[in-house]
Formats: C-alpha cells, sequence, structure tokens
C-alpha cells in the first residue's frame, strides 16, 4: 500500500497494528498526521485533545515537525492539553529532561496557553512528585475515565517504555496512576504513569527507530510474554488503539 504523507511504499502488519516506514523522516511525518488527526476527532468529539509526550531521540523530529506552521497550524492550541508519561528527576532547564525537550522544540514555539501544560514537578522529591502529579491528573479528567487522547511511547533497548523498567516494582502495579521508581542502571530517580494508566488511553502510538532496536522489537512482539524482562509488553489497551510506528531498520528482524 502506498502512504499518503510520503507517497511511497509501506508494510503493514495487520496482526500488530503495525506499520513500517523506509526512514525516520516518513515515519516523523505520519506520526505528525496522525496527531493532527487525533487531535481534530477528539476536538469535535469531547472538545479538547489531550496528549501525553514522550522523551529519547526518537521523538525529535516529529516535536520539530509540530512546530512547523504546515502542521502546528492545524491544531487547536487552545484546546490542546499536554502531559508526559515518565520523566527523569533532573531539573527542568536540564538537556535530559523530557519536558525540557518537548518545549525547546516546539511547545515555546506553537501558542498553547501555559495553563494547558502540565509537566512533572521535578523540584519536588520523587514520592512526592509522582503523588502531586497524580492528584493533577486525577484533577484534570474529575469524574471522567483518566483516557488520554493519545500517548506517545518509545522502546528501549532493553525492553522498556515510559520508566517501566525490567525488574523493578512498577510492573507489578494494579492501578491507574503515578509512581516514583528509582532505576539502579542509572543512579536515578524516575517519574513515570503506570501500565494499567498507560492502557487507559483511547491510542497508544510507539515510535520505534533504529537497527539497534530490531531485536527487542521481535522479541517484545513475537517472544513469550515476559513482562518483567520486557515491560513494553505490558502495554495492551484495555479499549483503545495500539498502534507501532517504525523504521525500516528497526523492523528487519520482522516478518509478514
Amino acid at each position: 500500500m502506498d502512504d499518503s504523507a510520503t507517497g511511497k511504499k509501506l508494510i503493514t502488519y495487520p496482526k500488530y497494528n503495525l506499520k513500517v516506514f523506509q526512514t525516520e523522516d516518513d515515519l516523523a511525518v505520519a506520526a505528525a498526521q496522525l496527531i493532527i488527526h487525533i487531535a481534530t476527532d477528539s476536538i469535535r468529539s469531547r472538545g479538547r485533545f489531550v496528549i501525553s509526550l514522550s522523551g529519547g531521540e526518537t521523538p525529535k523530529k516529529l516535536y520539530t515537525l509540530l512546530s512547523q506552521p504546515s502542521f502546528c497550524d492545524q491544531i487547536q492550541w487552545d484546546k490542546t492539553f499536554v502531559f508526559w508519561g515518565d520523566e527523569r528527576c533532573v531539573p527542568l532547564d536540564d538537556e535530559r529532561n523530557n519536558a525540557h525537550q518537548a518545549k525547546l522544540l516546539f511547545l515555546d514555539k506553537v501558542g498553547i496557553p501555559e495553563s494547558n501544560i502540565y509537566t512533572i514537578p521535578v523540584n519536588l522529591p520523587a514520592v512526592d512528585a509522582a503523588v502531586k502529579y497524580a492528584n493533577e491528573i486525577n484533577d484534570f479528567f474529575g469524574n471522567n475515565p483518566f483516557q488520554f487522547d493519545v500517548i506517545l511511547l518509545g522502546l528501549g533497548i532493553n525492553g522498556h517504555t515510559a520508566s517501566l523498567f525490567p525488574g523493578t516494582e512498577v510492573l507489578d502495579e494494579r492501578v491507574a496512576g503515578v509512581r516514583a521508581i528509582f532505576i539502579e542502571e542509572e543512579g536515578m530517580d524516575r517519574i513515570t504513569l503506570t501500565a494499567p494508566l498507560i492502557n487507559l488511553a483511547h491510542n497508544i502510538l510507539f515510535m520505534v527507530t533504529g537497527n539497534e532496536k530490531a531485536n527487542t522489537l521481535e522479541r517484545v512482539l513475537n517472544g513469550i510474554y515476559q513482562p518483567d524482562k520486557y515491560p513494553a509488553q505490558l502495554i495492551k489497551p484495555a479499549s483503545g488503539k495500539l498502534l507501532w510506528y517504525i523504521d525500516s531498520s528497526a523492523a528487519s528482524l520482522l516478518t509478514v
């Protein structure tokens, strides 16, 4: 089939609701168009668009695109509300901070009201930050289900997504909420949405690029269910859509 965004051939794996794009640029364009479509539909249906962003290298091209007039002019930013799926407990102006990256690349450029941006309060101790962020999410949704319109996720080489790392206690969490977690391998506290909260979303979009992710991706999608080893396997929407947007390098070990 042809991808309308690029005019190039892409492979669709129906089993996974997965699309493979030739390049990272093609993937970013398609992801931007998908977000615009979801935003438009969400605002039309529910009066607002609620998105949870991710950090890392993969979404940078997407964020850059969303800052450009040809894309950002298609989203009603005054009706858009931004959260994050996880955060490193480093200062907001630290380049490792996920919110700092997103604000620098596009949020500061699109005219979204500052009051519509819900950053994780990294100025607090990790446990306190998790409690405060959970309360902010609770207050935002009120009596409505805690359903983000779209949650962006990445996939680590070790199988983690958000800050759901292999072998950590948060993987056993059954409550839809926010948790603090200390990552031994990084020597760092992180804050993360729990898998049950992520799974409530209307749409969950994994973006995975690079040959170094190919083996992990194949294990997550085709391997034995081992969420303690590959936490990304915990992401199974309750009623929403699970989408995988993958570049050809990351998909190199997948078969039709």
